[in-house]
């Protein structure tokens, strides 16, 4: 018999406590977002002081009574071995993943794709 699946519901987010791999408090979730194109989701996550940012997904460990994110350097491994399987649909050449605005980058092109 195979394990269910722990399906993570929108309602159950909201609300819940980010934190980090060392257990530090980043912030709460407000919403649940998805990238436009893409198969991917995101945390919208407001901190104490009204600072806000979106957590994709795949920084994501746990989910329990918090959310838990991965320590860094293995968000930078998952990162690294998705872009060593990515390249660009134009050219074929490689992309770079840009944390900053979530999205790949094709360096030969110049552009997002």
């Amino acid at each position: 018999m195979s394990k269910p699946e722990n399906a993570v519901t929108k309602d159950m987010l909201m609300g819940m406590t980010v934190i980090d791999a060392e257990g530090r408090s980043i912030g709460s979730v407000k919403d649940v977002a998805f990238v436009v194109g893409k198969m991917s989701l995101s945390l919208f996550v407001e901190g104490k002081k009204g600072e806000s940012r979106n957590v994709s997904w795949e920084e994501v460990q746990a989910v329990g009574d918090y959310v838990v994110l991965k320590p860094v350097q293995a968000q930078m491994q998952t990162q690294q071995s998705q872009a060593a399987a990515r390249t660009c649909p134009t050219c074929g050449g490689p992309l770079r993943y840009v944390e900053q605005y979530q999205r790949w980058w094709c360096d030969k092109d110049r552009k997002y794709v």
